[in-house]
């Protein structure tokens, strides 16, 4: 049985408070309420593909 990652990390670059990412596959939104401060990037995923910032 597959299971279905959904991370909550984003990645640093370009990321502030508030921005919102999208699933291209199922349509969920995410909002950005806190930025991680990870060394390393970090990204959202959903449906198996990193979601891409909402337009």
């Amino acid at each position: 049985m597959a299971e279905k990652k959904v991370a909550k990390k984003v990645s640093k670059k370009g990321v502030k408070k508030g921005t919102s990412y999208q699933c291209t596959v199922c349509g969920l939104v995410v909002s950005v309420d806190e930025v991680c401060g990870c060394v390393d990037t970090c990204d959202i995923i959903c449906c198996e593909k990193q979601m891409k910032p909402k337009k």
